[in-house]
C-alpha cells in the first residue's frame, strides 16, 4: 500500500528589515497623529468657536458618508451639509463678536449696586453700625479709614482722612429712637476728640437724635452732630458728608436743616 506523499509548505521567513520598516512607519504615523491632536487642542484653546465649526464639519461629513453608503440622495445630503455648515459658521462668528465683561467691570457694577441698598441703621448692632459709618467714609473718598471703637477708645470709633487732608474723628451712637444722645455723651467726646485724637473734624453720628442741651454743647465746641434723618440722607447720597465744606452744608440745610454744629 502506497501512502501519498504530503507536501509541506515552507514557512514564512522572518524578515528583520521589513519588520523594522513596519515599526518605523508606525512610529511616524503615531507622531503625525500626536502632532495633529496637539495642533487641534491649541486651536481649540485659542479659537474655541472655530474648533466648534471644525467638529461640526467633521460630524456633517461623517453623516454624509454614512448616508451615502446607505443609499440616500447625495444632492439632498449636500444641501443639508451646506446648510449645517453655514449655520455653524454664523454661530461661531456671533460668539467671536459677543463682547465680554471684564472681571473688574463686574466687580465695579456690584459695588455700585451695593451702595444703593438702603440700610436700616437702627437694626444694626453697635459693631455693625461702626462698620457702616466707616463704609460711608470710604465711599465718599476718605483715606486711611479705620474702625478703632472698643474698650479704651476714648470716644473715637472711626478715624479717617478726608479728601482735603483733614483728620476726621467720629463717635458712633447706635441708639433706639426713644433714647437720644445727651449732653454727657457730647462732653465726654468733647474732652478727647481734639486734644487726644487731634481731630480737625469731630463728628457724633447716631441712629437716634440729640437732646437740646447736647446740640447746644456741640455747637459751642465745634462738634458736628448727625442724627438719624441726616444719616439716612448721607447714606442715600441725598446730603453731603459731615466733613463737607461749610458752604455746601449751608446749601443743604436750607430746605431741611440737615447737619447741625
Amino acid at each position: 500500500m502506497t501512502v501519498p506523499e504530503r507536501r509541506i509548505r515552507p514557512g514564512r521567513r522572518f524578515d528583520l528589515r521589513a519588520t523594522a520598516m513596519l515599526f518605523g512607519l508606525a512610529a511616524v504615523g503615531l507622531s503625525v497623529v500626536g502632532w495633529v491632536v496637539r495642533m487641534a487642542l491649541d486651536v481649540a484653546e485659542r479659537r474655541p468657536a472655530w474648533a466648534v465649526v471644525l467638529v461640526l464639519g467633521g460630524v456633517v461629513a461623517g453623516i454624509v458618508c454614512f448616508r451615502r453608503r446607505a443609499g440616500f440622495s447625495p444632492r439632498r445630503l449636500a444641501r443639508r451639509a451646506t446648510g449645517a455648515l453655514e449655520e455653524a459658521t454664523v454661530t461661531a462668528l456671533d460668539a467671536l463678536e459677543t463682547p465680554t465683561v471684564a472681571p473688574a467691570e463686574e466687580a465695579h457694577g456690584i459695588e455700585e449696586s451695593a451702595t444703593e441698598v438702603v440700610v436700616d441703621h437702627e437694626q444694626l448692632s453697635p459693631d455693625e453700625f461702626e462698620q457702616a459709618i466707616a463704609g460711608l467714609c470710604v465711599r465718599d473718598g476718605c483715606a486711611e479709614v479705620e474702625v478703632v471703637g472698643g474698650a479704651g477708645d476714648l470716644g473715637a470709633d472711626v478715624v479717617a482722612v478726608a479728601p482735603d487732608g483733614r483728620r476726621v474723628v467720629i463717635q458712633c451712637k447706635r441708639y433706639d429712637v426713644e433714647n437720644k444722645v445727651g449732653s454727657q455723651d457730647l462732653q465726654r467726646f468733647g474732652g478727647t476728640c481734639f486734644t487726644v485724637h487731634e481731630a480737625d473734624v469731630a463728628v457724633v453720628v447716631t441712629s437716634s437724635d440729640f437732646t437740646a442741651p447736647a446740640a447746644e454743647y456741640a455747637e459751642q465746641c465745634g462738634i458736628l452732630c448727625v442724627n438719624e434723618s441726616q444719616l439716612r440722607d448721607w447714606s442715600e447720597g441725598l446730603g453731603p458728608p459731615p466733613w463737607a465744606p461749610s458752604d455746601l452744608v449751608e446749601e443743604a440745610t436750607e430746605p431741611s436743616d440737615r447737619y447741625s454744629r
